[in-house]
């Protein structure tokens, strides 16, 4: 069984691979160290890759783990309202089909209904892309100030947060 990859700061686990940004993290890989995020704690550091057998994986480039959902929401910005279904959630954005007509860059308020017994969860999103899969919104505060999106969030993902880090165990603290 291959290991999650915790995080040394929070120690949750679920840190998605990153790729190398500094001179520090590009000579941290010679020694096949790999940088990591902590999805919780936004927390960056260094761990192990377990096995030289996926060197040549790609980093994820996505600083959040998608959950796929089906959440309704509706949305607005200047003159344009809408309504729709919510079909992945991140702690830094979602995907959502709907047919209104939005535009990249267009600033919106969402309301996400995460509970029918409970008010929906309100953030302000802009527009990352439009296409076959759906809008594309990225969220404009940090999803982590929002309790209720982090607790949501969180319990969905437990089964899925290894997969992203089943090839790394964590680096012993120095």
């Amino acid at each position: 069984m291959k290991r999650r990859t915790v995080c040394p700061q929070c120690r949750q686990d679920g840190a998605v691979r990153m790729q190398a940004q500094t001179p520090r993290e590009l000579m941290a890989s010679l020694i096949w160290m790999v940088p990591f995020r902590c999805q919780q704690c936004c927390h960056r550091f260094l761990a192990r890759r377990q096995s030289a057998t996926h060197s040549s994986q790609s980093a994820e480039r996505r600083e959040h783990l998608r959950i796929p959902v089906r959440l309704c929401l509706s949305f607005s910005g200047g003159k344009v309202r809408g309504e729709g279904t919510v079909m992945d959630l991140s702690l830094g954005g979602c995907i959502i089909k709907s047919g209104t007509q939005v535009h990249v860059e267009d600033i919106f308020y969402l309301e996400i209904v995460i509970a029918e017994d409970e008010p929906p969860v309100e953030v302000a999103a802009i527009v990352r892309s439009v296409g076959a899969r759906g809008i594309a919104f990225k969220f404009l505060r940090k999803a982590q100030e929002n309790k209720r999106l982090v607790a949501f969030i969180q319990s969905r993902s437990g089964a899925t947060s290894s997969v992203l880090s089943k090839d790394v165990e964590p680096a012993i603290p120095s």
